[in-house]
């Protein structure tokens, strides 16, 4: 039997990681002669710290034991080597979850119409369709923010930014707002 695909090992773990709070980002298997590498990615809506991580690990490891020892996935002879982390900085914002957990992060967004936007991202909304990205502009001491609603279907590539410096508050401010109140204010800015 050959080691199982990462759909398998998705299979496998979601269960066990759901019960602790984590969803499976991606599952990569590098297949490196008599000993593979299996590299699961997790993140929740807090995100791990290394404590987590550590119980992420464990839960992972019992896991794949388990299914061995079963008959359900097969290793090989030299076992694996076993990687458990959160998604990178770079990793795309693809579902829902991902915006919500980003939330008041600065993001570069490409539209599939090829225009890109920088952007806040504000409130997500309820049935998680659309996003509300939030940016500023104005006189230097007096910015004012607002905000622009994206389908997520109309989405083609978001990545969060790294910002070394303190956001604005009116940025903040309306980040805050729930997704009806942005909508709310955005229609008394017209």
């Amino acid at each position: 039997m050959a080691i199982p695909a990462p759909e398998k090992i998705e299979e496998i773990l979601a269960p066990a990681l759901s019960r602790i709070g984590l969803d499976i980002e991606a599952v990569k298997v590098v297949r490196a002669g008599a000993k593979s590498q299996v590299v699961v990615s997790v993140d929740g809506e807090t995100r791990p710290d290394l404590d987590g991580l550590e119980e992420a690990t464990r839960v992972v490891s019992e896991e794949l034991d388990a299914a061995e020892a079963a008959g359900a996935a097969n290793f090989g002879a030299q076992g694996y080597t076993l990687e458990v982390s959160t998604p990178g900085i770079d990793a795309p914002l693809v579902k829902p979850r991902h915006w919500r957990r980003n939330l008041g992060r600065l993001v570069q967004v490409s539209l599939a119409d090829g225009t890109t936007l920088p952007g806040r991202i504000g409130a997500l909304s309820e049935p998680e369709d659309a996003v509300i990205i939030v940016s500023s502009a104005g006189p230097k001491g007096r910015p004012r923010a607002t905000g622009q609603v994206l389908r997520l279907a109309d989405i083609a590539r978001a990545v969060v930014q790294v910002e070394f410096s303190t956001p604005p508050a009116v940025e903040m401010e309306f980040v805050g707002l729930t997704f009806d109140d942005a909508l709310n204010r955005l229609e008394d800015d017209k």
